[in-house]
């Protein structure tokens, strides 16, 4: 009986550490699997084996679509009656509307990008014609840039259009602009431009790629290249630097629109066209209208926005892929918001439109 009593296990033993230990490593697995991220989800898009799949991650889509609900519409107003330009003065940009139909756009626009200041945040509420302030100055030329994309970019936007809730999401600057960056900050040295390089942004990720890849693509309009068609020395004459600046652009993209590279690319050959799916081909109109809407729209109003407004080296605030889209592969997840606003979807008659006819 002594015998028996004394075969108990002793909590010095080999036995009870090696249970102990094996009770923690359950108790961290449980922890850990509490914490576990959502597994992701796969979506085939080409031939099996020849890694043609968009990857998702449940937990970030549901907040992605979340993000990009759109907003209510205000029931349209009657065409008939006077025209805005004959109740209002200087109204340069919608004067054909109806006045139902101006006063509904201009309350959409209010809800759109200044819910919070209403209208004193574009115009002088004691004088709502004047032009003093240059929030309305920009107010009326992003109007004619939003018709202007509904109307020259279909190749990009198609028939879902944008209105200015698509940039600004219910504030009064859109979350996602960029302004050209400081490449030497500390000065030039001996190794001359490094473009931005081993300078962690988060527009690349925080990775070692130059860390402005817009203004390359989206104002300048260099070559983007990666792998050029013939090996050095016979006509390949693609550097280093435009490779990163390549991948810099592409990081953006990719996260912008939360899709990986085979939503562009066949990965049988990146720079393949031929059997490249057809949303490379409306992201080429993408990148082009960026660029036309920096140069045309953005760039000229260099001298109305107030230093406060500009970027670090006194330019103004530019659009790139992120302004739309949001992280949805389709800005407001494809909502077409335009349809509802026909005002917005070819250019209105300005006033000396009206005045030639």
């Amino acid at each position: 009986m002594k015998n028996l009593m004394n075969t108990h296990v002793r909590s010095d033993s080999p036995t009870t550490g090696f249970l102990f230990k094996l009770m923690g490593f359950l108790l961290m697995g449980l922890l850990l699997t509490g914490c576990e991220r959502p597994v992701p989800e796969s979506v085939q898009s080409g031939y099996r084996g020849t890694g043609m799949a968009q990857v998702y991650n449940p937990r970030l889509l549901e907040i992605k679509t979340e993000k990009n609900q759109p907003p209510d519409v205000i029931p349209a107003a009657d065409a008939g009656g006077p025209k805005a330009s004959e109740v209002y003065k200087n109204v340069k940009v919608l004067g054909d509307l109806s006045v139902g139909q101006f006063t509904r756009l201009m309350v959409s626009m209010t809800n759109w990008v200044a819910p919070n200041e209403g209208c004193a945040y574009c115009h002088n509420v004691a004088n709502f014609a004047d032009d003093s302030k240059y929030t309305k100055v920009v107010a009326r030329r992003m109007t004619e840039m939003t018709q202007h994309i509904n109307a020259e970019w279909q190749p990009h936007v198609a028939q879902t259009g944008v209105t200015c809730y698509t940039c600004h999401r219910g504030q009064p600057v859109p979350s996602e602009i960029w302004f050209k960056a400081d490449h030497q900050p500390q000065g030039s040295n001996f190794m001359g431009d490094k473009a931005g390089q081993n300078e962690p942004s988060p527009v690349v990720n925080l990775s070692s790629l130059p860390n402005d890849p817009f203004t390359p693509f989206l104002l300048e309009s260099k070559n983007i290249r990666l792998a050029g068609p013939t090996a050095l020395p016979s006509g390949n004459r693609q550097s280093i630097k435009q490779a990163e600046w390549t991948h810099g652009l592409m990081v953006h993209m990719s996260t912008s629109l939360g899709v990986n590279c085979t939503y562009c690319h066949n990965t049988q050959s990146f720079q393949t066209w031929e059997n490249s799916p057809p949303q490379r081909v409306t992201a080429w109109h993408g990148i082009r209208m960026a660029r036309d809407l920096n140069l045309t729209y953005m760039e000229p109003l260099t001298e109305v926005f107030p230093a406060h407004r500009k970027g670090p080296l006194g330019d103004v605030a530019k659009a790139n892929c992120a302004t739309c889209h949001q992280g949805a592969y389709k800005p407001l997840n494809g909502a077409p918001m335009a349809k509802d606003f026909p005002e917005l979807l070819k250019p209105a008659l300005t006033a000396s439109k009206v005045a030639a006819k």
